[in-house]
């Protein structure tokens, strides 16, 4: 195996860095979450821009006997186990997105967002597999599987990773590859966490210039034949269609579209690719025209556009909140799967839930790609996601029972797994892997972090008890 290296980057030779402690505007900075209800309280926190920044913080928290806790958007804070005796590191690196038209390229740096790479790719015609919100850390997205509107496409979005540079416990830089660790490359795509700091990551781009993207909203009157239709259609819908089911449950927030108000509406939103053999107009057609004629629409954002459209066009709330969420994986939902799901999404059983979600996987996502990790691909037709919004009233004690009741309505058509991309909770029934994938993966663990010191980093459906 090569000597991990620390790459050739320019430096000043000074960390710029230094831990924060509770009460201070910095330890605040570093320490936010996007579930606002996980607070975490490390005995020291800081925010790293640079390689230079992050190796000073581990080896100062190794010092002081502390593990580390890696953040970056803070996105799964919430699927991580609770903080123990770690401090907290939040990447924020100062590197640019970096884009390699010629060679269909882009790496992207630890705090990366989603939207920053969107925009960066998007002149280029080019497009990575990014998810439904333009917030989103990129590599913490990457290295949980990652299910994009592309992805029907052109598969996990791990499998599109080409090399990272990892920071291991020991203060070394790794450049990982599938020929200088194919191991740990493949532990790193899809495996949950858990290994060091990935610094940066290069990935594959697609060349996607055109698609048909948008959302449409019904009143909850219409879930059960917007449901079935949808279900059908999904059945034999072409790879370059990407879609999502929704039963959404709007606060009276004015900034909101004005038909969405305060209103209990159900949705079919989504992302099509325009490619010669599969026009997205026709493949639109297909989906929509009988949608829209089933029931008038009270709002319709279908529309013809480009990437960046795809990073709003689902509508994941840009700001964090608090709230309480369950995921898992389900084969298709037949006719009595569709009523189960309803009798509590569609009516009061589920009124205190924010939405419902059933996001289409299958296509290339539910094929190995033989080049990806250790998550190749999804088992199932559907990822189902539920989050409800603690809104501090009487509804937030409701939540927990709503959340149980849609997992019971549908545990007929479960799984038994989770994708570590939408990890929500530390809920033991959150598993992502077979027992001995997981425990392959933490012998990697164990390798390139034999004291532990990331360990905490590593979502709850990887872990192995």
């Amino acid at each position: 195996m090569p000597e991990p290296t620390t790459p050739d980057r320019p430096s000043d030779g000074a960390a710029r860095f230094a831990f924060a402690e509770p009460g201070t505007d910095e330890y605040r900075a570093a320490t936010a979450t996007y579930n606002l209800d996980v607070h975490l309280q490390p005995p020291l926190a800081a925010t790293v821009h640079g390689i230079d920044d992050a190796q000073a913080a581990v080896a100062e928290a190794r010092a002081r006997g502390l593990g580390v806790r890696v953040l970056a958007t803070g996105h799964y804070a919430d699927a991580c186990a609770p903080l123990g005796d770690e401090a907290v590191v939040r990447v924020a690196f100062d590197d640019p997105v970096d884009v390699d038209a010629k060679r269909r390229r882009v790496t992207v740096y630890a705090g990366t967002r989603w939207g920053a790479v969107a925009q960066a790719t998007t002149p280029h015609g080019l497009v990575a597999p990014h998810g439904s919100s333009p917030t989103v850390g990129a590599i913490g997205y990457l290295l949980g599987g990652g299910i994009s509107y592309y992805g029907r496409r052109f598969g996990m979005a791990s499998n599109s990773v080409v090399s990272m540079q990892l920071l291991t416990a020991d203060g070394s830089v790794r450049e990982v590859d599938a020929e200088t660790d194919p191991e740990l490359f493949d532990a790193l795509r899809g495996g949950g966490g858990g290994f060091g700091i990935v610094v940066s990551a290069a990935v594959a781009l697609q060349p996607v210039s055109n698609v048909i993207t948008g959302a449409m909203f019904w009143p909850m009157a219409a879930a059960t034949p917007v449901l079935e239709a949808w279900c059908r259609w999904t059945r034999d819908a072409p790879w370059t269609a990407s879609t999502s089911f929704r039963t959404l449950n709007f606060p009276p927030d004015p900034a909101l579209p004005p038909a969405l108000v305060g209103a209990s509406l159900v949705c079919v939103d989504g992302a099509i690719i325009d490619e010669p053999d599969s026009p997205a107009a026709e493949v639109a057609a297909g989906l929509l025209d009988p949608l829209r004629r089933l029931a008038e629409p009270v709002l319709d954002t279908w529309h013809e556009g480009g990437p960046m459209d795809v990073t709003t066009s689902h509508m994941d709330p840009l700001d964090p909140l608090p709230y309480e969420a369950d995921h898992f994986l389900l084969t298709d939902l037949d006719a009595d799967g569709q009523e189960r799901l309803l009798s509590v999404a569609a009516t009061e059983a589920g009124d205190a839930l924010a939405f419902v979600e059933l996001r289409q996987i299958g296509g290339a996502m539910g094929e190995a790609d033989p080049r990806g990790g250790v998550l190749p691909r999804l088992e199932g037709a559907h990822a189902l996601y539920v989050l409800g919004v603690l809104t501090g009233t009487h509804m937030d004690g409701r939540i927990p029972a709503q959340l149980a009741a849609v997992r019971e309505a549908v545990s007929p058509w479960d799984t038994g797994f989770t994708a570590p991309t939408f990890a929500a909770g530390w809920d033991p029934r959150q598993r992502s892997f077979d027992r001995a994938t997981a425990e392959g993966v933490q012998r990697i663990r164990a390798r390139v972090d034999p004291d532990g010191v990331f360990a905490g980093n590593v979502v709850r459906g990887a872990r192995v008890e």
